[in-house]
């Protein structure tokens, strides 16, 4: 079966400047990476890294300078009107809502441009209201509601068509947490019940950690990782966090491949590097030297994790 999105030396380069300042820039250069159909993936990396130039190429806004990709097999900016009848995009800052219409008053003419029948509209707006907990939403002004509300409705806007791909460049931007953990949920429910391939940039670690099965991390135009998102925190950082509560403080025993974090009177922090000890020696310790009413170990945050590879050498 072919990809789903399918990149190889993708380069994109802009011209800066004027005179002896003119010079070139490469925003993306030579990215190279596959998309199957039905995963959910997480584009990510620091401002200015090529994530917004890329989704810019795949979905045929942009021509690339050098290399080649296909979208469900189709070149994205030769075959642009085929392609867009099976993809779905979604910018956050960007609306495609009319704000003095009401959501379903726009689908309708979002329907036309689909060249979808009435019935076909009717039929898709009254499942997607169901599917996305929009239906009281629909005959609002789009001005009236919330941002989580109308972000609901932007996603039922790019769902109308049935789109094979999703692509979503900083969905959750703006949203307050109830409302982000909500898109969420919606995002993974598309892609389980609906086969929809999610392919998303983020700044937010929890939209990747939530969304995401495999990530792949871009800087300066390259790709500089690709793996599951499970391998990237796993392998990157050989490191656990182990949180004590206990009813006194006391002094733990130096233990090699241990650093002491936060502490208090009534808990300690323990960063444990498990390539030097492993967490069973450090919880053992604790529990030998202490009265310990709670032991936790968890991962650190993904954020330390994309940071680690940020820091790499670019290849």
């Amino acid at each position: 079966m072919t990809a789903a999105i399918s990149a190889h030396g993708l380069s994109k380069s802009f011209t800066t400047g004027r005179g002896s300042r003119r010079r070139i820039v490469d925003a993306v250069d030579g990215i190279a990476f596959e998309v199957a159909r039905g995963e959910r993936v997480a584009y990510i990396g620091p401002n200015g890294a090529g994530k917004s130039t890329s989704i810019k190429m795949l979905t045929g806004i942009l021509h690339p300078t050098a290399g080649a990709a296909t979208v469900l097999g189709l070149v994205p900016w030769q075959q642009r009107r085929s392609l867009t009848r099976q993809i779905g995009t979604l910018f956050g800052q960007r609306s495609q809502l009319w704000f003095e219409l009401t959501p379903r008053e726009t689908f309708r003419m979002l329907g036309s441009i689909y060249r979808l029948d009435r019935d076909q509209v009717q039929r898709r707006v009254a499942e997607l209201g169901e599917l996305l907990e929009a239906g009281d939403l629909l005959d609002q002004p789009v001005r009236s509601l919330s941002l989580g509300q109308r972000m609901r409705c932007e996603l039922a806007a790019c769902l109308l068509h049935e789109p094979l791909v999703l692509f979503l460049d900083e969905p959750t931007i703006g949203l307050d947490l109830v409302a982000k953990q909500r898109f969420r949920e919606l995002l993974v429910r598309l892609n389980t019940e609906r086969g929809t391939t999610i392919f998303l940039t983020s700044h937010d670690v929890a939209d990747i950690e939530q969304v995401a099965e495999r990530a792949i991390v871009i800087n300066h135009g390259h790709v500089i990782y690709d793996d599951r998102v499970a391998v990237m925190r796993r392998e990157l950082l050989a490191r656990k966090i182990v949180d004590v509560a206990w009813t006194a403080p006391v002094e733990l025993p130096a233990l090699s491949g241990v650093t002491v974090g936060e502490r208090s009177a009534s808990s300690l922090r323990l960063v444990v590097d498990t390539s030097v000890r492993p967490v069973r020696d450090v919880l053992d310790a604790v529990l030998l030297a202490t009265d310990a009413t709670d032991l936790t170990v968890t991962d650190p945050p993904l954020e330390e994790v994309i940071a680690e590879i940020y820091e790499r050498p670019l290849p």
